[in-house]
């Protein structure tokens, strides 16, 4: 009986050290079963304060991190492909990415960001992508606005999403469809009732007021992501600054005739040359998206956005922004598609494009000391979303392509180069 038990606790010892020399290996690849939760136990790992290396361009942006049993009881309890490899072979894995002959690299992760949202708090969690795949992917975010925003709250995050906003003050542009229907009524009295409290007298003058604030977040080392019509919409307002673009309905007295002489595309991010849609009923803020009538006979079934591949060596953060286990990713509409690649900057990096329609889906860029990235469309896996449609269930998409570039920009900010032993 002794011997038996003394056997026992020889083999137990002996796992526990052979689980301490081995490594594990979350592949990002088609072998990975659910790549969005992937990305939540990376997050999770990172809170123990535990570093990962993103290996960039091995098997889709494989995560590889030290062996613990809690972290393996994670990955099973979330549903994610794992696999335990030993130190030695991790060791050659890490000398075959440094390989200069290698378009691969591995990328430490030892920080985790700390995450807003800027959205009215009313909103529900599928009302946008991003929260959407955050709260899937089990990622802890705060919701922030206005109030938090003008008294300098985004100091504390390292990372901010826009939700679908309109930062031009004209309330999406949907006079036309529902300015009879009570939840549009109701939004524009509290954001008439936000800009009075921060002591503007329209909203357009208080979403400025939020614009510049986010510029100076990101220009002090802040990480920025928006989607669909908080892209364009952002960057309209910065050009528009004490410019009236805002019809009567939206503000109360009509637009400056010469605004679109007057706007200044130095202040912009991302566009530049654009014509503002001045119309207060077309759907549209201004040339930027690209529309129906500039997709001529392209449709669900056609509709496909191609992600460049980048040296990971020399172009490290568009190589993080791009991993994925599919190159080729479906497209989806939203108020803001597409972008006119003839109106976005020079300085401006493409990461994602239709080239036979001259678009570009997913785009990248640096202000000071921080980054930003704009992703056209509203869901990546709801092709044309309607206003008060049913949320996407990502339980049946756990391997999206298109949510994996909302969560590659999630990690991003925890990235560093990864040191090579000597």
């Amino acid at each position: 009986m002794i011997q038996k038990f003394s056997l026992y606790i020889f083999i137990t010892l002996l796992s526990i050290q052979s689980l301490q020399a081995n490594q594990i290996l979350v592949p990002m690849d088609e072998e990975q079963s659910n790549h969005l939760k992937a990305y939540g136990v990376t997050y999770w790992i990172l809170e123990k304060e535990i570093p990962v290396d993103w290996l960039l361009n091995y098997r889709g942006g494989s995560f590889m991190v030290e062996s613990k049993q809690s972290i393996i009881n994670e990955l099973i309890i979330r549903g994610v492909s794992y696999e335990i490899i030993s130190d030695a072979a991790a060791n050659n894995l890490l000398d075959e990415i440094a390989s200069p002959s290698s378009n691969k690299d591995a990328m430490r992760l030892d920080k985790v960001p700390n995450i807003a949202v800027y959205s009215p708090k009313s909103k529900q969690p599928w009302d946008d992508a991003v929260t959407l795949v955050l709260t899937y992917a089990e990622i802890p975010y705060d919701v922030i606005f206005d109030d938090e925003i003008m008294t300098e709250g985004l100091s504390e995050y390292d990372w901010l999403h826009l939700h679908h906003e309109d930062f031009t003050g004209q309330y999406g542009k949907f006079y036309r469809s529902y300015a009879n229907q009570p939840w549009y009524i109701e939004q524009q009295k509290e954001y008439e009732a936000m800009a009075k409290k921060h002591g503007f007298r329209k909203v357009s003058q208080l979403k400025l007021a939020i614009t510049q604030k986010i510029r100076s977040f990101v220009n002090k080392g802040g990480f920025l992501f928006a989607m669909c019509s908080a892209t364009d919409t952002y960057d309209i307002a910065l050009s528009a600054a004490g410019v009236d673009i805002a019809a009567r309905m939206y503000d109360g007295d009509p637009p400056d005739p010469n605004a679109q002489e007057k706007l200044d595309y130095k202040q912009t991010l991302a566009f530049e040359d654009f014509k503002l849609e001045m119309n207060p009923l077309e759907y549209e803020y201004s040339n930027i998206d690209q529309n129906q009538i500039d997709r001529p006979g392209i449709k669900e079934g056609n509709d496909f956005f191609t992600l460049f591949e980048f040296s990971a060596k020399w172009d490290p953060i568009p190589t993080m922004l791009t991993q994925n286990h599919e190159k080729l990713v479906k497209g989806f509409m939203g108020q803001t598609t597409a972008y006119k690649k003839s109106l976005i900057k020079p300085d401006v990096v493409i990461l994602g494009e239709n080239a036979s329609i001259n678009e570009a889906r997913y785009i990248h860029g640096i202000f000071g000391k921080g980054f930003w990235t704009f992703y056209g469309g509203h869901d990546p896996e709801d092709y044309q979303h309607f206003v008060g449609e049913p949320p996407t269930d990502l339980n049946l998409h756990p391997n999206s392509p298109g949510y994996r570039l909302i969560l590659n920009n999630i990690l991003f900010p925890a990235a560093k180069k990864k040191k090579k032993k000597t």
